[in-house]
This record gives structure tokens, C-alpha cells and sequence, in this order.
């Protein structure tokens, strides 16, 4: 062996190490993060069994809630959400519905099931956002709200949407998101228990495959097509140990733009959603906390997992790879606005935990498990590498992930359990097996391509197919 190679074979055995060594990292945070959220799961339940919040629903002295949802091209689903929207058990509620010039029928199906009439488009425009072409009421829902504007992006009707908002609290969700009834009673309890709370996260659950009748999920089901059933898998694992492992490892940075809860007077004095970048719920999060710690005013964000939002996940690979693609530059476009926060004690748990996980976590992810699978096959090629190392590397880097997903399945069997069919839980088990085999290698490899669109400055959307969640 020459010497060249010599070195060449010491360097990726040393290199695989340093990825193995990455990998027992990731995955050690990872059972940190499970372990807190167990905890905080059991006392979450032990706390709410058995509490009386129906006397809210009569309360006067609730907060006024605005639902904030932007709309573009949603004719498939606008009617079922604003439907469940609509019939939510809250009592102080508005509704404001923006469609960012809509090309379909989103505003026709508004139109013709909402009863709307046009009024005139005067608001305070506190937040930055592009001029609105028409405002209705409806005659037969008073509490909904409906504009029409121009195309400016997600961002912008959010902020259109803030505008025209009247509530304490504004609650901002997609259109064809559907929330349960109880959603906002129960999304409430920590704006109740504590000034110190900016904002407040729930939980989003797939509602691909499930029954839904007059915009309200009845049945919780498993779609029929296995992506449907890798992401409702992934989902679990997000909210159910993710985010909920967070709340007192660092505070969340996250909460979903597809249901989440903010004092109205906070988002406005921030200025509202950032407009040129396609992660504005994470960086608009962020920002509330930087807020916060900077002024010495509330800084917490919570996230409680029984407020639970259904959303429909794309059923192509094309347009999942927009998704994923899209969510990774947002990541990387936050940390990056953010930078100054990466290890600085000022910002406390968010700057010297939260921050720095996404960054070695989740942001550079994909890229050391890329390099590292091509060092372990340009290692077993030179020799540098024996099987037995390659063995060891895979059952470090991957089946670490099978127990994480079997111990996210007992959290939801042994705390909610929306999936009532035991063949729906040996059909996640069995996906939860199945998704290191190709699944993860995608979306490795989309994650990589978004990190690679950003570094080029893109912004680009990338618009999801929807079918509708009136289905099944």
C-alpha cells in the first residue's frame, strides 16, 4: 500500500469515526428530547383529566380570538375548513379569510356557500402588506371576514389577515387546515396561566384517510398511500416528542404555520410576518423571543399537544420534494437572520440550546449523513473500512431511528390514541421499520437540494396539489 493510499485509508477511518461520533450525538439528543417529552406528557395529562373548560365557552372574559388564515388556490378545501372553523367552541371568535389572489375558485366557493357582502377596505395597517381589492362580512356568519387581494405571498396575506384582526390573540393556521372544536379552549390554558407566554403551539395530525363529515374530523384514519403513511409517522414524531420535548430543553423556535397561537399586541409590535422568505412561522417565532428577552417582556413559547389541527400531506413525490425543499430553506434562511444568537448567553435556553441543536441537528443533517454514507462506501471499497464497522454505522445511524419511531407510537397508544384501528398502528410500526430503506434517503436527499436552493437565493413557493379533505 502506498503512502498516499496509506494516508487515504487513516483519513476515512478516522473521517467515519468522527460521523459515527456525529450520528451517537444526534441520536443521544434525540432520547433527551423523548425522555422530557414523556415526562411533560404524563404531567400534561395528570393536569388536564378531568378539567372544566366548557365553563370557558359561556365566559365573557375570555380573550377575543381572530383565526388568521391566508388562502391561495384552496377551492378543494376552503369551504370544509372555513365550516370547522366556524363551528368552533370558543366564544369570542372572528374568522379572517385572505385569498392571495386566488386563480381558481377560491373566492366563487366563498362567495356562493358564506353569503358575503362587500364592504369598505378600511383597516389600521399597523404591519407592512399589499393593498386589498375587495373586504366582505358575511350576512350569515358574523364572525367571519373576508378579503381579496392581490398576490404577495403567504407572508403577506398573513399579514393582510393581522390587519384586519380585532382579537387579544390571533390564531394563524392554513385554509385547509380543520381544527377540532375544542382546539382554542384547550390552546388558551397557558395565555390563562401566565404573562410571560408570546405564543402557543399544537398539534398538527395527518388528515389524509381520515372521515370527515361538515368540516370536523370523525374518525381518525391511516390513508391508503404509503407516503400518506410516512408522514402522518413523521408527524407523530415531530409534535409528539419533538416539540413537547422542547419545552424545557431551550423553549421552542418552531411553531407550525399550519396551527399556532400569538398576542396579537407582540406579532404587531414585531412587525408581523417577514415577507421575503419562505420560513416566516419559524422566523417570526424567533423573533418574538429575541423580543422578548431583549425588552425584558414575555419571551415564552409553549406547546401543549391535545389542541389538535388536521392538515392534508401531498400524495406525490413531486410535490413533497417542494415541500421539504421549501421547509429546509426556511431553516436555513432563519438561522442564518439569526445568527447572532447562536450561543450567546443573552438569549438564554433558545440561544445556548434551541439554536445550536437546529443548527448541528437539523440545518447540517443531511449533509454529514450524505458524506457519511458515501466515506463508509469509499471506505469499504479502498478496504479502509470492514464490514463490521459498516454494520456497526448502520445500526447507529439508522436503527437508533426505528426505536425513537416504536417509543413515538407508545406515546401516542398509551396518551391519545386518535387511531383507534390496531391494524392502523401495526401499519405505522410496520412503516416505521419500512421508512429507513429509501424514505430517509429522500428526504436527505430533498433536505440537501433546499439547503443548495438557498445558497442560490431562491424563494420559490413551490405550490402543493391538493385533493380535498372531504374525502374517505
Amino acid at each position: 500500500m502506498s503512502g498516499f493510499t496509506g494516508w487515504l485509508v487513516q483519513a476515512l477511518v478516522t473521517f467515519e469515526w468522527l460521523i459515527l461520533g456525529y450520528f451517537v450525538f444526534l441520536n443521544t439528543a434525540y432520547a433527551a428530547l423523548l425522555v422530557s417529552a414523556a415526562i411533560e406528557l404524563a404531567t400534561h395529562v395528570r393536569t388536564v383529566r378531568g378539567e372544566s373548560r366548557w365553563r370557558l365557552h359561556g365566559s365573557s372574559m375570555v380573550p377575543r380570538v381572530s383565526v388568521l388564515a391566508p388562502a391561495y388556490n384552496e377551492e378543494a378545501s376552503i369551504r370544509h375548513s372555513l365550516q370547522a372553523l366556524l363551528a368552533l367552541h370558543y366564544p369570542r371568535l372572528e374568522v379572517v379569510v385572505v385569498s392571495d389572489g386566488s386563480t381558481d375558485g377560491t373566492m366563487e366557493v366563498l362567495a356562493e356557500y358564506f353569503d358575503l357582502v362587500e364592504v369598505p377596505p378600511v383597516h389600521a395597517g399597523r404591519v407592512n402588506a399589499a393593498e386589498l381589492r375587495r373586504v366582505y362580512h358575511s350576512a350569515s356568519f358574523p364572525a367571519l371576514v373576508v378579503a381579496d387581494k392581490v398576490n404577495g405571498g403567504k407572508a403577506d396575506a398573513l399579514n393582510a389577515a393581522l390587519n384586519l384582526s380585532s382579537g387579544d390573540l390571533v390564531c394563524a393556521i392554513d385554509a385547509d387546515t380543520l381544527i377540532e372544536p375544542d382546539a382554542l379552549l384547550r390552546m388558551i390554558r397557558p395565555f390563562l396561566a401566565s404573562d410571560r407566554v408570546v405564543a402557543v403551539g399544537g398539534t398538527i395530525r395527518v388528515v389524509n384517510g381520515a372521515r370527515v363529515e361538515g368540516g370536523q374530523v370523525r374518525e381518525a384514519r391511516l390513508g391508503r398511500h404509503p407516503l400518506a403513511v410516512l408522514q402522518t409517522l413523521e408527524y407523530l414524531r415531530a409534535f409528539l416528542f419533538g416539540r413537547l420535548g422542547w419545552n424545557h430543553l431551550g423553549g421552542n423556535v418552531i411553531i407550525s404555520g399550519a396551527f399556532g397561537l400569538f398576542d396579537r399586541d407582540a406579532m404587531l409590535d414585531v412587525g408581523g410576518y417577514t415577507h421575503n422568505t419562505v420560513g416566516e412561522d419559524m422566523e417570526v417565532v424567533v423573533r418574538l423571543r429575541r423580543r422578548g428577552y431583549e425588552t425584558g417582556g414575555p419571551h415564552r413559547v409553549d406547546f401543549i399537544p391535545d389542541p389538535v389541527a388536521w392538515t392534508e400531506v401531498p400524495e406525490s413525490l413531486r410535490t413533497l420534494r417542494r415541500q421539504r425543499d421549501r421547509w429546509h430553506r426556511g431553516l436555513a434562511d432563519t438561522l442564518a437572520r439569526h445568527s447572532d444568537v447562536f450561543m450567546n448567553p443573552r438569549y438564554r435556553g433558545m440561544g445556548m440550546v434551541s439554536v445550536p441543536y437546529f443548527v448541528a441537528g437539523e440545518l447540517i443533517a443531511p449533509v454529514i449523513e450524505a458524506v457519511g454514507v458515501l466515506g463508509l462506501v469509499a471506505g469499504l471499497a479502498l478496504g479502509a473500512i470492514d464490514l463490521k464497522f459498516a454494520l456497526l454505522f448502520f445500526l447507529v445511524a439508522y436503527g437508533y431511528g426505528m426505536v425513537l419511531n416504536m417509543a413515538t407510537l407508545m406515546l401516542e397508544v398509551s396518551s391519545f390514541r386518535r387511531y383507534r384501528q390496531p391494524r392502523d398502528i401495526a401499519r405505522l410500526m410496520a412503516w416505521g421499520i419500512l421508512e429507513t430503506f429509501g424514505y430517509r434517503q429522500l428526504t436527505v436527499i430533498w433536505r440537501l437540494q433546499g439547503l443548495w436552493s438557498y445558497l442560490r437565493g431562491s424563494r420559490e413557493w413551490g405550490a402543493q396539489e391538493r385533493k380535498g379533505v372531504a374525502r374517505g
